[in-house]
């Protein structure tokens, strides 16, 4: 003999309420299946299963519309759901996110950061970065930041982060209207850009040309900046394929000589402060670099 009182409440399982309430919402048992996760079948099933303990149908099937019972009880659905929601131990508990703080030289950020930023938040979820620009190169001092990166001598307690070459580059219009340039000799013809962040003398002693720097033109205080005027066609850059590796994957400039030389500085990191995040950081930046590095000197 059961002990359960003869007017126990005829009470729906959670899943037949969920169905429902999705379905009336989402005017489709399809619809309602990809937000629960579950096939449409299992949907139509649960409403069915609903519909049988409560005695009475709450939507017709095609099309679906609520009947007037269905449109009553889904408000009280909705309310009963909102309470059972509210409830603290039915929250998620939200992922502890750590804010870390990076400046970075103009170039750097442009080139190297933001287009493997995606990669780092996939990887380091609990990570939310907060990016700053630095203005290197005008006495100012960077941001405060708690991982900081710069073009220069690395100091004590800092670590190279990108060390690579130089080349000549340049834009197919240019070459096209210049002619062959099949030797570095060729490039007497040609206007060289300059920027005092990176010399054209080592590269030029290299290649066996006992040629003065560039004396004509636009003088570039960022090697972004030049960069972007070579790839308009305004003359030859001598420019890190790292750092150009967007412009030369798609054809905006091209690699003139397999003749290399390293870069006047690297870019070096330094953290400032010695959380967690900032370190895990620190290690993705130099293994990035390190690949970004490797596929485009050998491009």
């Amino acid at each position: 003999m059961s002990d359960a009182p003869s007017d126990s409440p005829r009470l729906p399982s959670l899943d037949g309420l969920l169905a429902f309430e999705a379905a009336a919402r989402l005017g489709s048992l399809e619809r309602a299946a990809e937000t629960l996760h579950v096939s449409a079948s299992a949907v139509g099933k649960r409403i069915a299963t609903l519909e049988e303990r409560l005695g009475l149908p709450l939507m017709t099937r095609q099309p679906l519309r609520l009947t007037a019972a269905g449109k009553e009880y889904l408000a009280q659905v909705r309310t009963a759901l909102a309470l059972l929601a509210a409830v603290p131990l039915h929250q998620r508990e939200r992922p502890r996110v750590t804010r870390l703080s990076v400046s970075s030289p103009p170039t750097f950020a442009r080139q190297v950061l933001v287009p493997a930023l995606p990669g780092f938040a996939a990887a380091h979820p609990d990570v939310e970065l907060e990016l700053l620009l630095s203005t290197p190169f005008l006495d100012q001092p960077a941001p405060p930041a708690e991982v900081e990166i710069f073009a220069g001598t690395v100091p004590a307690g800092g670590e190279v982060v990108l060390d690579d070459i130089v080349t000549p580059m340049a834009a197919p219009a240019l070459l096209a209207r210049l002619g062959a340039i099949e030797t570095p000799a060729d490039l007497a013809s040609a206007p060289l850009l300059r920027t005092p962040l990176q010399p054209w003398q080592p590269w030029l002693r290299a290649a066996g040309l006992d040629w003065p720097e560039p004396a004509q033109g636009t003088r570039f205080v960022d090697l972004g900046l030049t960069l972007e005027a070579a790839a308009c066609g305004q003359g030859v850059v001598l420019g890190r394929p790292s750092l150009a590796a967007t412009a030369l994957r798609s054809g905006a400039l091209k690699r003139l000589f397999d003749l290399a030389v390293p870069a006047a500085m690297p870019y070096g990191l330094v953290r400032h402060g010695d959380g967690e995040a900032a370190r895990v950081f620190s290690r993705w930046l130099v293994r990035h670099c390190e690949a970004l590095s490797a596929e485009a000197n050998h491009a």
